[in-house]
């Protein structure tokens, strides 16, 4: 059985509060420790109406707190954003106030439009192609030599917070390849460079100190409910938000609707639905044998499952009932 791991962006629902988003997160998080589930990853937005966790390093201390032993950590933090240096002290001092569960994940997207972007202070074109070695620099920082810049991360040095390489594409498995760290792919909205992302990445991978073989996690949605029909109500919430998305109309999550019919134009729809494809929605039973396929075929280390969900409730239950099957169907 392969570990199960949870996504989550600290979704706002319409009529709420960051507040609120915050104590659903948290409560999001102790559901999956209860239930076995070995991680629990925020990632980092920007100038998003729905989403509350652009502070990725202050909330994964909040979630840290209100927890005792899950993994928590960045899926990711945005290096093209930041220092490395900043982000090696920010992530040293997690793990110093909770050793052995702070993970950080790395991406090289902006994760924030071009005008947040520039008001973030970065050059986009720039920080991308630094974005390699910004990884390096980040790494040296938490080693127990000094860097060659001389510079000191206090706190950081010698505490080997584990790194992940994100990605999307190949440029993140070549350079997770290359660099010998743990890949993970956002299948959860990037499905067209999935095979060949896990093939490259595979292929090419270089064992590093501490990573002697390639690990690969892929993120999926998933939503499981007592029917079909429940599961495919609530989904409909990620849908709107994916469909505002697409509209540069970014907005809070919906309720969910009862059908989707007429509000996207069919060119809507096929973008919404191939981008969401690796979406596993439905009955306990639906999803079993849906995912036991996926999993099957790409063979992945870890599987990481999020859903943009409006109703509270529906989210931890969709935990509960997943965690059931990874229990009892989709083992060895």
């Amino acid at each position: 059985m392969i570990p199960f791991s949870v996504l989550d962006l600290a979704p706002i629902n319409i009529g709420e509060t960051a507040s609120d988003a915050f104590r659903k997160t948290l409560e999001l998080a102790q559901h999956a420790e209860r239930l076995g589930y070995r991680r629990f990853w925020l990632a980092e937005h920007h100038n998003m109406a729905g989403i509350a966790s652009s502070a990725t390093a202050v909330l994964i201390g909040h979630v840290a707190a209100g927890t005792r032993s899950i993994r928590v950590g960045a899926g990711g933090i945005m290096l093209p954003n930041h220092s490395p240096l900043v982000v090696a002290e920010q992530f040293g001092t997690l793990a110093s106030l909770f050793p052995g569960r702070i993970d950080l994940g790395l991406g090289r997207a902006p994760g924030a439009d071009p005008a947040t972007t520039r008001a973030l202070r970065r050059d986009p074109v720039g920080a991308a192609e630094q974005f390699p070695q910004d990884v390096l620099e980040l790494q040296a920082y938490f080693g127990d030599e000094l860097p060659e810049n001389g510079v000191r991360a206090v706190p950081g040095a010698g505490l080997h917070v584990p790194i992940w390489i994100l990605g999307s594409s190949l440029y993140g498995a070549r350079l997770a390849a290359l660099l010998g760290l743990p890949y993970a792919f956002a299948s959860h909205f990037a499905p067209d460079y999935l095979e060949p992302a896990i093939e490259l990445y595979r292929s090419a991978f270089r064992p590093s100190p501490g990573h002697e073989q390639s690990y690969l996690m892929l993120s999926v949605n998933v939503l499981v409910a007592e029917t079909d029909e429940e599961a495919r109500r609530h989904f409909t919430s990620q849908q709107l938000s994916f469909l505002q998305v697409r509209r540069g109309q970014p907005m809070p999550v919906q309720p969910p609707v009862d059908t989707m019919e007429g509000l996207w134009t069919p060119a809507e729809r096929a973008g919404v639905e191939h981008a969401l494809r690796y979406s596993f929605v439905g009955s306990p039973r639906s999803v079993a044998l849906s995912l036991r396929e996926f999993i099957a075929t790409h063979r992945p280390d870890e599987l990481m499952v999020t859903a943009h969900v409006y109703d509270q409730r529906a989210r931890l239950r969709s935990l509960e009932l997943l965690a059931e099957l990874r229990d009892r169907e989709l083992g060895p």
